[in-house]
Formats: structure tokens, sequence, C-alpha cells
């Protein structure tokens, strides 16, 4: 079983380079297109199914993907992004911003921490770890839950999951041993 996690493609908060948590902004132009391209490499990949957040950027870059290889989606609420509270929309170099990025049990003001993303995104990867047994999954969602989504798999220091960053529509490959209790990371 694999999985595969694909980020967003680029939306105008993205161009603007500010922190967008769950405001629904949509893909660019630019991001439409770099949805298409994916989707020809995912057209290479054995997937059975696609799981997205529910919030419009992942919507559109899944249905694009989905529409030009012919793979069902479904919507799914776990994957939605972090709640990032009072700093929604403000510069992603905030300096207030970037010291509570540090905290992962800490929440932002007003929203979630690192560690309640994990609690709801590590509880999806065993849901469908024994739904959808032997069958390959493409997770389409955002940047702060491939974040996550990465450390099921692989340990990392605090430093490493600080700095960790999926581009807008870069996709991670993971393999699922059935036997396991985690992912186990495809170099």
């Amino acid at each position: 079983m694999k999985l595969y996690v694909v980020r967003h493609g680029e939306t105008s908060w993205n161009v603007q380079n500010r922190v967008c948590g769950l405001t629904d902004v949509e893909l660019t132009e630019r991001g439409r297109a770099q949805a298409k391209e994916l989707s020809k490499a995912v057209g290479k990949l054995h997937v059975d199914l696609i799981l997205a957040s529910p919030l419009k950027r992942a919507v559109e870059t899944g249905r694009i993907i989905a529409e030009e290889n012919g793979i069902p989606m479904e919507l799914e609420e776990l994957l939605v992004e972090q709640n990032y509270g009072i700093y929604e929309g403000t510069d992603r170099r905030n300096p207030d911003f970037l010291a509570n990025k540090r905290n992962f049990a800490y929440r932002y003001p007003g929203g979630e921490s690192m560690m309640q993303v994990a609690y709801r995104v590590y509880g999806l990867i065993d849901r469908v770890k024994e739904q959808y047994p032997g069958k390959n999954l493409l997770f389409v969602c955002h940047g702060g839950v491939c974040r996550v989504l990465n450390t099921y798999f692989r340990d990392m220091t605090n430093e490493e999951f600080f700095q960790y960053s999926q581009e807008n529509c870069g996709i991670e490959e993971y393999e699922l041993s059935e036997t396991a209790d985690k992912f186990e990371r495809r170099e």
C-alpha cells in the first residue's frame, strides 16, 4: 500500500507570502497549471482513491488530478489545514508567527497547536490503513498538514520539522507496511 501526499497548487496568498490556514482561497492560473502538470505524474502511478481537504484550493487540485486520470475522489475533513488563529492572513515572516510555529504544543491564539493537527492526521492515517488495505491513496492537502504527515513516517528534530516545506503541487511517496505501526519512507 502506498500513500502519496500532495500539497495543493499555488494560491494568491502563497504568492503574497501570507499565512493561510482555514481561509478558503482558490488556485491561481499557475496553480491550476501546476495541478494539470502533476496529474501527468500521478497518471503513471497506480492510485485507487484521492482524499482531499474540503478547502477550495485542495478540492480544485484534487479534482483536476481525478478528472485527468479517472480516479475517484472524496473529501476528507481531517485533511483541512491547521487553524493559525490570529496569524491568519499575516506575513509568513512575522516574528510572532515564527516563534509560535517553533512551539509545537502551544496553540496559535484562536487556533490549534501542531500536536492537535498531528492527533487528527495520525488518526486518519490509522483509519485509512484499516479501511483501504492494499489500496494506493493520494492525499491532497496543505503545507502544515504535509509537514505533520511527514512526521508519521520520519523522525525529525524540532528544527527539521520547523524547516520542512512541501512545494505547491509537490508530491511525497510513502509506503505502508500493513504489519508495522508506521509508514516507512521511500528514499
